[in-house]
């Protein structure tokens, strides 16, 4: 023990700087374990928020999209509705217009009868000179067809 009670004098520095300096580098060691264990920790929550914002946005988006979807349904109901309207309207303006041209050309019809009625009592051999000629010229216009 004398030996080692000599070391320690002449080396008396030398055996506390050493224990010093391993407390120094466990007291590191264990620095360094805590801030990776604190920067996994802060790690797994920013990436359980950002799963958290992920989520929401999807779940934004696809309300987003349904809810387009049911306006864009809406708008092409109302544009079916407007054209069927305007295609009904137009047919009912047409069926109008040609129950008002029937209805002329019967007016027409009545008044030429009339006419030609009047114009073969007037005139009765003339008008059976023009029933003969017309009749010549349907026969022909038969035998050629």
């Amino acid at each position: 023990m004398e030996k080692s009670a000599q070391f320690e004098s002449k080396h008396g520095g030398a055996i506390s700087s050493e224990a010093t300096i391993s407390e120094s580098m466990a007291r590191g060691k264990d620095a360094i374990g805590a801030a990776a264990n604190e920067a996994m920790t802060a790690a797994r929550s920013d990436l359980q928020s950002l799963r958290s914002d992920l989520n929401s946005l999807r779940d934004t988006v696809t309300k987003f999209a349904s809810q387009a979807g049911t306006e864009a349904a809406k708008s092409a109901r109302h544009v079916a509705s407007n054209v069927a309207g305007q295609v009904g309207g137009a047919v009912n303006d047409l069926s109008s217009e040609g129950a008002e041209m029937a209805s002329a050309a019967s007016k027409q019809a009545k008044t030429l009868a009339s006419e030609l009625e009047n114009i073969a009592r007037r005139n009765p051999l003339g008008a059976i000179a023009g029933a003969v000629v017309l009749g010549a010229l349907i026969g022909l216009m038969g035998r050629r067809s």
